[in-house]
C-alpha cells in the first residue's frame, strides 16, 4: 500500500439498478427467491458497496496488491426499483497496517437505503491465488 492510503480519503460511485440486480436474480434456482419482488437485491447491494470500496483503494495500492471484503456491518433500509440510480458515497475511517475501514452509505434519489461500515484487508493477489489454489487441491 501506498502511504497515500488515510483516513479522511472519500469516493463517490452511482450505478442504475437492472432488473437482473433485483433479488428474484439473486438465486434464480430458489423458488423462495423467485417469488420476491423485483426490487434492487441486499447481496447486490453488498457488492455494489465493495465495488465503490475497491474504486477508492485502487489508486493507493502497489501493483500486484487487491482488497478482499472482510465485514459488512451495513443496513438496507429502502427498497429501489429498477431504473432508479444508487449512490453509494465511502470515506477511509482507519487505516491499521493492511486493514482498511470504511464508513458507507448510498442513496437512490428518493431515500437513503443504506448506512453502515466496511472492512477491506489489502492483500497479495498472487500469494492469495496460489493459497487458495492449494487448499482446492487438497481438498480434490
Amino acid at each position: 500500500m501506498k502511504d497515500t492510503l488515510r483516513p479522511g480519503l472519500r469516493h463517490t460511485f452511482s450505478y442504475v439498478v437492472p432488473p437482473s440486480k433485483t433479488v428474484p436474480h439473486v438465486y434464480p434456482e430458489s423458488p423462495d427467491f423467485l417469488e420476491m419482488p423485483e426490487v434492487f437485491a441486499t447481496a447486490f447491494l453488498v457488492g455494489l458497496i465493495e465495488w465503490t470500496c475497491m474504486q477508492a483503494l485502487a489508486p493507493h495500492l502497489e501493483p500486484g496488491e487487491q482488497s478482499l471484503g472482510v465485514h459488512v456491518d451495513f443496513s438496507h433500509d429502502a427498497a429501489t426499483p429498477p431504473g432508479l440510480s444508487v449512490t453509494v458515497s465511502v470515506e477511509v475511517a482507519a487505516v491499521e497496517g493492511r486493514r482498511v475501514t470504511f464508513r458507507t452509505e448510498a442513496h437512490d434519489g428518493v431515500d437513503t437505503i443504506s448506512r453502515g461500515t466496511h472492512v477491506r484487508f489489502v492483500i497479495d493477489g498472487a500469494r492469495f491465488r496460489k493459497k487458495v489454489a492449494e487448499k482446492a487441491a487438497a481438498k480434490g
